[in-house]
């Protein structure tokens, strides 16, 4: 079954979905910020097929999420981490986890803690109003129109909605 591509939406959330929106480009990236590089490790820690690991690691770098290295040359065993934008992905992948700390609780508690390297607390992600600092609820937020925003595939009723507004 072939999945549809988001790649061509008018929206930043299908078209990022297009680029890590399978079940394991997102644990890889939390693999990679977490100094887990070679191939061999992340295969046995995500307990993914090679080849499966192969086309996603390949996805990650084709999409500029993640850059490969050789540490190796005979034979050829690669290194791979975060690029910018992979490190930009981090803060989202902290939030969904932190939804699933609260949604999805373990009975033995959470399996990761964080801390602030700046300050040195423990911390609990969180979404924060760039200008104000406030936390970001779904009840405090209002969606407008965009300069890119366009009516198309993904986004028909969405765009029809917040011309409204």
């Amino acid at each position: 079954m072939e999945r549809t591509s988001f790649a061509a939406m008018s929206c930043s959330l299908a078209r990022t979905l297009e680029m890590v929106g399978d079940w394991w480009s997102p644990l890889i990236v939390r693999d990679l910020f977490l100094g887990i590089c070679r191939f061999d490790d992340l295969a046995e820690d995500l307990g993914i097929s090679r080849n499966l690991l192969t086309r996603r690691l390949k996805l990650l770098v084709q999409n500029g999420i993640a850059s490969k290295m050789l540490y190796q040359s005979r034979p050829a065993r690669y290194e791979y981490e975060l690029t910018a934008a992979g490190l930009d992905l981090v803060p989202a992948l902290l939030a969904l986890t932190a939804w699933g700390d609260r949604w999805t609780m373990l009975e033995d508690g959470t399996p990761m803690l964080f801390k602030h390297k700046s300050c040195g607390h423990r911390f609990q992600p969180k979404i924060t109003c760039s200008e104000c600092g406030a936390a970001i609820r779904s009840d405090a937020v209002a969606v407008l129109p965009g300069p890119g925003g366009k009516m198309g595939p993904g986004t028909r009723v969405v765009a029809r909605k917040l011309k409204a507004v």
